[in-house]
């Protein structure tokens, strides 16, 4: 099995590496720190071809799709996991630009992680797009605009793909994690409900991956707190939200 990963060198991303790797799989490992990739690779001798891009770089993720294409053969599965976070907010005009960073990896780092895959992938007439959204993305939660914005916009942005590839025996598979252990969670300072650990959610992932369903929360129980969320009216929601802890604006991943 052939499998590219974004956002491999740590989290979530990591896991799903080793999760496959373990599982015999071939790796294309796309991330932007190189010697944590290098790490990666010589772990697993021969089954991880590291590609140091940052996923605002379309030209380095294209050529990275046709060598490892050319090397490996067609992806089975191809996994848009890198992404950031950081506290934003509106009024402050500095933060504009941290607006554009988030937005710019988080979703549009997806659809160019996916596009040079997709006309192979629908002439294999199989395989699997899987993007990595959060929870965060059902409703915005106070000081976290952008990175609310950019992951509901992910789920908005998979589903259209979904709708697009129907009948083409590509899927599309969204992945709305919860509080998932990485260093992305680490720098949180407040209580996070139903965490679990990264190697935990990768293993869970790849069963979803596998049925190829079109959406799943991880852990499940978050999806019972983002179903009831969703419904909550927006006056009993901003009562209670409005009270929320806050991510710093200093600390980013």
């Amino acid at each position: 099995m052939n499998i590219v990963i974004s956002g491999a060198s740590s989290g979530i991303g990591l896991s799903l590496a080793r999760h496959y790797l373990q599982n015999g799989a071939t790796v294309a490992a796309f991330a932007r720190r190189g010697e944590l990739l290098e790490e990666l690779a010589a772990d697993y001798p021969g089954r991880v071809i590291p590609y140091t891009l940052d996923v605002r770089d379309e030209v380095a993720i294209n050529a990275a799709a046709d060598d490892f294409i050319a090397r490996a053969g067609v992806p089975e599965i191809v996994i848009a996991n890198a992404g950031v976070s950081r506290g934003t907010l509106t009024e402050y005009a500095e933060d504009l630009d941290i607006f554009q960073q988030v937005m710019d990896i988080n979703l549009l780092g997806m659809a160019r992680t996916f596009q040079p895959f997709i006309a192979p992938l629908r002439r294999a007439g199989k395989g699997r797009l899987v993007g990595i959204a959060s929870v965060a993305g059902f409703r915005g939660l106070p000081g976290s605009e952008a990175y609310s914005a950019s992951k509901s916009a992910a789920i908005s942005y998979l589903e259209s793909l979904r709708v697009e590839l129907y009948g083409s025996g590509v899927r599309v598979v969204t992945i709305a994690p919860g509080y998932i252990k990485s260093p992305m969670t680490d720098i949180n300072t407040y209580p996070m409900p139903f965490i679990i650990g990264s190697d935990d959610a990768a293993a869970r992932m790849s069963r979803i991956i596998k049925r190829g369903s079109s959406f799943a929360v991880v852990p499940w129980q978050m999806g019972v707190v983002g179903w009831l969320l969703k419904r909550m009216p927006n006056c009993l929601y901003d009562l209670i939200f409005s009270k929320a802890p806050r991510k710093s604006r200093e600390a980013s991943i």
